[in-house]
C-alpha cells in the first residue's frame, strides 16, 4: 500500500528531474554541434560525439577574446573557496561571541548583523566600491572575495546550532578548564562539523556563481571568472561561437556538482539534523 500511496511524489520528484536534467542535456548536446547550425536554431538534442574536442579547445586557448577556460576556472575556484571559508570563520565567530559571552549591546550587535539580510549586494554595491578603491583593491584577488565573505545568514544558523547545546555541556567544559578558545576548538566545531559541511557547499556554489561583483571590481582580463568569461564569449549574433559558449558553460558546471557529490552525505545531515 505504501508503494501505491508514494507514487504521486514519486511522479512529482521524476518531473523535477526532467525539468533540471533537459536544459543541461540540451547544453552538453549542443556544445558539440556546429556553431552555424545553432545560429539557424537547429538545435538537436543527439550530441555529435565527433565533435566532442571542442571541449579541450575551450579548456586550452578558449574562445576569441576570450582567455583559456581552465585560467577562468581556477579563479573561480579560488574566489568561492575564499568566500567560503572567509564565511565560515567569521560566522562561527560571531555567533560564538554573541551566544556564549556577555558584554553591553550583544543582542543590538546580533540584530544589526540579522538586519543585514535585508540588504543583497545590489543595494550596497556602490559604497562597496567606494571602500575598496579608496583601498586600492581593485582588480585584485581580495577585492573580489573580501566584500563578500561577511555572512548574517551563516551567523543565524551558528547561533541557533550553538544554542542547541545542553549547558550542562558547557559547564562540564567549564569544570574541566576549557578556556574559550579551547571549548571553541575541542566541543563547538566537532559539534557543528554537519552544518559546516553542509554551508560550505552552499556558499562554495554561492561564490562560484557570482556575477555583478566581478564584473565591477575585476575589470583585468586575468581576474575573470568563469561567468563572465562565459558572457563575454557572446559577441554579436553572427559572431558566436555557440558550442564553444556551451562547451564553457558544461565546464563550469562540473566543480559546483563534485562539491555537492563529494560532500552529499555531510550536506543532508547538515540541513536536517542541525536542530538536534
Amino acid at each position: 500500500m505504501s508503494g501505491r500511496a508514494d507514487w504521486p511524489a514519486h511522479t512529482v520528484l521524476a518531473l523535477g528531474v526532467l525539468l533540471f536534467l533537459v536544459p543541461v542535456w540540451l547544453l552538453l548536446a549542443g556544445s558539440t554541434l556546429d556553431p552555424a547550425a545553432i545560429s539557424r536554431g537547429e538545435l538537436s538534442m543527439v550530441p555529435d560525439l565527433r565533435n566532442l574536442g571542442v571541449y579541450g579547445t575551450v579548456l586550452t586557448e578558449g574562445a576569441p577574446g576570450v582567455g583559456p577556460v581552465w585560467r577562468m576556472m581556477l579563479v573561480s575556484a579560488g574566489m568561492a573557496l575564499a568566500i567560503a571559508f572567509g564565511k565560515i570563520a567569521i560566522s562561527i565567530l560571531s555567533a560564538y561571541a554573541v551566544t556564549f559571552f556577555r558584554f553591553p549591546l550583544r543582542m543590538v550587535a546580533f540584530w544589526i548583523i540579522f538586519i543585514t539580510l535585508m540588504l543583497p549586494v545590489e543595494v550596497r554595491i556602490i559604497p562597496t566600491y567606494s571602500v575598496m578603491s579608496d583601498l586600492h583593491l581593485i582588480n585584485t584577488f581580495p577585492g573580489l572575495t573580501i566584500p563578500l565573505i561577511a555572512s548574517a545568514t551563516a551567523t543565524l544558523l551558528f547561533r541557533q546550532t550553538f544554542l542547541a547545546i545542553p549547558d550542562e555541556l558547557v559547564e562540564a567544559a567549564r569544570m574541566d578548564g576549557a578556556g574559550p578558545w579551547r571549548f571553541l576548538k575541542d566541543i563547538l566545531i566537532p559539534v557543528s562539523a554537519a552544518n559546516l559541511a553542509a554551508l560550505f557547499v552552499i556558499l562554495f556554489v554561492y561564490g562560484w556563481n557570482q556575477y555583478l561583483w566581478p564584473l565591477l571590481v575585476a575589470t583585468d582580463p586575468s581576474l575573470d571568472t568563469i561567468v563572465i568569461g562565459i558572457v563575454k564569449m557572446i559577441g554579436t549574433e553572427t559572431q558566436t561561437e555557440w558550442n564553444k559558449v556551451m562547451a564553457a558553460a558544461v565546464l563550469a558546471l562540473l566543480p559546483p556538482i563534485l562539491v555537492v557529490v563529494l560532500m552529499q552525505r555531510w550536506f543532508v545531515k547538515g540541513l536536517t539534523e542541525g536542530d538536534k
